[in-house]
């Protein structure tokens, strides 16, 4: 399915060509009719004879309503240059003709209308050579020139026949399962609710599919799709689609809106992207300017950042960003026109080449620049890891949505970068350009790893006796969320760089090592759990005699067990305590603090901490005055 569409001055004959070809008059509304010139976006479509249906877009002419000539033009396949034989390259030709030459429509042919107008054949030749000097520096340098008379249906067969063979040349829309339906009309119809048209790219749609429109955010389900007002149950890339939607106000739907699957994109206040400016422009650009931004069937006012440059002259090429006023939805590698407000021209355009950065950039910025080039020029996998750049630790399928790339294509990128080692996957999993799993560019993993390895031995260095840094404590430190904090750390333990101690985390090659004056304070104070290991020295009493980090070093290594904040015990003589206790309820049933003491013939002081610390985790549970075990 193709769409074709218009191009060319006020009163050339655009619509009378499209009637003659169709056997419908595109304008719709009664004031287009009276003054006999389009206004808005007219829609027809026609069969060709190897049986391929055509949307046609047909297009204003006048200059005061160019805008809503770039509405509709952006989502074409081929376009037809219309002029008259009567009065030949007009302004709006030249208008019209640098806005296919900036979206780079990817085909097209000239149509010479009205020849039935002209006086002589050798009239049509001079002609003829004037619009090929005119068309010499653009993208229909190539294109056949038809001579065409809709009053006399002369010429209309053989612009079919090349139509066709232009269009069989091409190859047909991807189908990249990520639908996007710019919104060039809507309306309400009598029994089905809201319509909205445009022309369907990225991917399909079927009825009953949940869609969302942006940047609005209203929500609905496909009720039904036509197709050159033929019911389909799926609606292709590249055909002029009505979709009916349930579940949304038609008042809140604006053109320019985009039809969208949920969570597949997002609106956007900010591109970066490659500006051309055209060569027959007065007034240079400057940095700050205000213009027009026009892309797929929307608008909006946008400031211009020159990248790189003070000011871009007529013909020159350059780096711009620029910050929208409304918020829209863009993806990388779409065509866009840019106008100047006052007085009103088409100023130029160019390709988006990131349609989300991260920020404002440094103007002069080198590695800006640099970057902007890779994702301009680069290869596939080029194009991924920029994409893996942009967003740091991303998941796979979000890296190769912000890429652009079809799926295929994007397999083998991601084949190459893992490979290569130039993109880690954080979660053991096999690359998979659909996955949730984390990836990062090499760059970005080898800065994460390297912050987490400085905060691992500055920890090490300034608390040589703990045995690792809190987790929380390392994740906030690195600035990072949940997901990717946890995901770094489980790599980091499979790289065999770390080791978990559960809520800590350490060096692989840390050990807590005493000195000597510290091993000698630490013999002394077993020596006194030794002598009494069921009364032993209270917390604040160990912390005071060896210190608070040597008492901590004790418990992260196993040595001391902290039962409640005042009582302590050593390891050996907990594990004996907690043997005993157990042992006791199993012959008994249940067991009292007041037996526990007596059988372990100490104070009550630390019976009672030591018990309801073992109904803490889980080993005893209390039963009236009682303990019994916990099933």
């Amino acid at each position: 399915m193709r769409v074709i569409g218009t191009a060319g001055h006020v009163d050339h004959g655009k619509s009378t060509l499209i009637e003659a070809l169709t056997g419908s008059h595109p304008d719709r509304l009664k004031e287009e009719q009276a003054r006999e010139m389009t206004i808005e976006l007219g829609f027809g479509w026609l069969t060709l004879p190897n049986s391929e249906e055509v949307g046609i877009v047909d297009v204003p002419g006048h200059r005061d309503f160019i805008e809503n000539m770039l509405s509709g033009i952006s989502g074409i396949d081929a376009a037809l240059l219309v002029i008259a034989a009567d009065e030949g390259v007009m302004p709006q030709t030249k208008e019209h003709l640098a806005i296919l030459d900036v979206l780079q429509i990817p085909a097209g042919l000239i149509v010479m209308t009205k020849t039935d107008l002209a006086s002589d054949s050798g009239w049509l030749d001079l002609l003829e050579a004037d619009i090929r000097s005119a068309v010499s520096k653009t993208v229909l340098k190539d294109a056949p020139i038809i001579r065409v008379s809709a009053k006399t249906k002369t010429g209309l067969n053989e612009l079919i026949s090349h139509l066709q063979t232009l269009l069989e040349n091409k190859p047909a829309r991807l189908d990249l399962n990520r639908p996007r339906l710019p919104i060039d009309r809507v309306f309400s119809m009598s029994g089905f609710g809201t319509v909205v048209t445009g022309t369907l790219s990225d991917g399909h749609l079927s009825i009953g599919d949940e869609v969302e429109i942006l940047p609005s955010g209203q929500t609905g389900r496909v009720r039904g799709l036509q197709t050159h007002k033929k019911k389909e149950e799926t609606a292709i890339p590249g055909s002029r689609t009505a979709v009916n939607i349930s579940g949304v106000d038609t008042e809140l739907i604006r053109r320019g809106e985009v039809v969208v699957h949920p969570n597949q994109y997002q609106a956007t206040r900010r591109i970066d992207a490659r500006f051309r400016l055209l060569n027959d422009i007065e007034l240079s650009i400057k940095h700050g300017d205000e213009v027009k931004f026009f892309v797929g069937a929307s608008e909006t006012m946008a400031t211009l950042r020159l990248l790189g440059m003070e000011e871009l002259k007529a013909g020159e090429e350059g780096w711009i960003q620029l910050e929208l006023r409304d918020p829209l939805v863009t993806v990388r590698g779409d065509r866009y026109i840019l106008r100047r407000p006052s007085p009103s021209e088409t100023i130029g355009g160019g390709v988006v080449i990131d349609h989300q950065p991260k920020g404002r950039h440094k103007r002069f910025d080198e590695g800006v620049l640099k970057s902007l080039e890779s994702l301009a020029q680069g290869s596939p996998s080029d194009v991924l890891l920029e994409a893996s750049l942009a967003l740091n630790a991303a998941p796979l399928k979000e890296i190769v949505a912000k890429s652009r790339l079809d799926a295929s294509t994007a397999v083998a990128a991601l084949k190459e970068l893992t490979e290569s080692g130039q993109l880690v996957l954080l979660d053991e999993s096999k690359p998979d350009i659909k996955s949730d799993a984390l990836a990062i560019a090499l760059p970005h993993w080898n800065d994460l790893r390297g912050r987490a390895e400085t905060i691992l031995n500055t920890f090490h260095k300034q608390y040589p006796l703990r045995r690792g840094i809190p987790r929380e404590e390392l994740k906030s430190r690195l600035k990072v969320t949940p997901r990717i904090f946890n995901a770094l750390v489980n790599k980091l333990i499979a790289d065999h760089s770390v080791v978990d101690h559960s809520l800590r985390v350490a060096n692989a090659g840390h050990e807590i090592l005493f000195n000597a004056a510290d091993q000698a304070k630490v013999q002394e104070l077993m020596r006194k759990f030794t002598k009494s290991p069921y009364a032993t020295p209270s917390v604040k009493e160990c912390q005071t005699e060896v210190g608070e980090e040597i008492v901590n070093a004790l418990i992260e290594m196993g040595k001391l067990v902290a039962v409640s904040q005042e009582v302590i015990f050593r390891k050996e003589d907990y594990d004996t305590m907690v043997e005993k206790i157990k042992t006791a309820i199993e012959q008994k049933g249940q067991i009292t603090l007041g037996e526990v003491r007596d059988m372990l013939d100490t104070t009550r002081k630390y019976i009672q901490a030591l018990l309801e610390h073992l109904d803490s985790i889980g080993v005893t549970m209390r039963a009236g005055d009682a303990r019994k075990l916990r099933p």
